[in-house]
């Protein structure tokens, strides 16, 4: 089986965990013997682009005339049987389904965000969440708000490339939602159901745990909606030193509020932002990983990390955080509402109970999100898809 894995890299200065899957699930996939073919774009390449290319990125979300091009040849001499969709923003449009579809391959989309909809893809605007765009033609509220990337225009041009791209986003041929929640804002969207196969992302399996540390460890990038002041709100209800240490790893426009509470409290340390190597270091000095988002995260690959290295999770009740952590004695950790009392008394129950919930955090990993389930399932989508258009080419 040939597959071309398409997908449009983050900026590698802000960690992603979307870059991390994808990486991930290619290595997995040619691992079970699939040969994949990357038609990878990175945000990285704006900067040196020439002038005349950067007078045309503006269009871009809209159709990505260079990347089609460069598709269409890769399509044309490979002839994979399925192209595999994750972030086509800004450099491959969502018109390479088009594109892929001219040449009678069906399409495969992993939805990693709410972006169908939402320009920002978020659901989640000025320190709330929000669904001010759902059900209207043109996301008119998205650019009054200026909701993608802090510009009315550039979120005039996201908006109508979600108006222009409604119908082709309705033409994928099998949409990967990665929870139950995402099925729902699918199914909300407008697709059918049958189009629609619920399978979350996994991690390589890293081994036997190392033993436990001490304390709690919250690394994410330090923005809004990834909850590092609701975290902080809820540590101050205790004594100093009384949950033992807190970690704070990561960077972004919240760095004050991490150097802050370091200054403030003994208990409390600014790690700054780490690299692969740095974080996994981190979680194994720590018991209890923190993922205490408040807009309706998706699937935080930090959560995915944490299970698969014996490390119990605290986390909030929102987007697909509870489908991984579970509920009952089988849980990976626990789960509290979005709000500072609600997480100030999860914490000492975290603190008590981290080492039995650890082992099942380590055995919840082993049986849903190991690459020995999910990549069977994945090329098990993959032949059901294989010559479903063999009549366009």
């Amino acid at each position: 089986m040939k597959v071309v894995v398409a997908h449009n890299r983050y900026r590698e200065a802000i960690p992603s965990g979307e870059n991390v899957i994808v990486d991930t699930e290619i290595g997995q996939l040619r691992e079970a013997g699939v040969e994949v073919i990357p038609f990878q774009r990175s945000s990285d390449s704006i900067d040196a682009m020439s002038a005349a290319r950067k007078a045309l990125l503006p269009i871009s979300p809209i159709y990505g005339a260079a990347a089609q091009r460069e598709l269409a040849a890769v399509l044309r001499a490979e002839r994979p049987d399925v192209l595999h969709l994750h972030n086509p923003y800004p450099l491959l449009s969502p018109w390479v389904i088009r594109t892929a579809h001219a040449h009678g391959v069906p399409v495969v989309q992993t939805v990693h965000n709410y972006r169908q909809v939402c320009s920002s893809g978020l659901y989640f605007r000025d320190g709330h969440n929000c669904h001010d765009c759902r059900g209207k033609l043109l996301g008119v509220p998205a650019i009054r708000n200026r909701c993608y990337r802090g510009s009315a225009a550039q979120s005039a041009i996201m908006a109508t490339t979600l108006a222009v791209h409604r119908p082709t986003w309705r033409s994928v041929d099998r949409y990967i939602a990665l929870t139950d929640k995402i099925a729902a804002h699918l199914t909300d969207y407008g697709i059918p159901t049958d189009r629609i196969v619920i399978k979350p992302n996994g991690l390589p399996d890293p081994g036997a745990p190392a033993p436990l540390g001490e304390g709690f460890l919250y690394g994410a990038r330090l923005s809004p909606e990834k909850g590092l002041a609701l975290l902080l709100d809820a540590w101050r209800r205790h004594p100093d030193g009384s949950l033992g240490p807190l970690r704070i790893a990561g960077d972004g426009e919240l760095r004050p509020l991490a150097e802050a509470a370091a200054a403030e409290r003994s208990d409390v340390t600014y790690l700054g932002p780490l690299d692969r190597a740095g974080m996994t270091a981190a979680r194994q000095a720590s018991a209890v990983v923190v993922a205490v988002p408040t807009w309706e995260d998706v699937l935080p690959t930090v959560i995915l990390e944490a299970m698969s290295s014996g490390r119990a999770v605290l986390g909030t009740a929102v987007g697909g955080i509870p489908y991984l952590v579970g509920t009952g004695p089988a849980a990976a950790g626990w789960l509290a509402e979005p709000d500072p009392v609600s997480l100030a008394a999860a914490l000492p129950l975290a603190r008590a109970d981290a080492a039995s919930a650890a082992a099942a955090a380590r055995a919840r990993y082993r049986e849903h999100f190991h690459p020995g389930v999910l990549t069977p399932r994945l090329i098990s989508i993959y032949a059901e898809m294989s010559g479903t258009l063999s009549t366009r080419r």
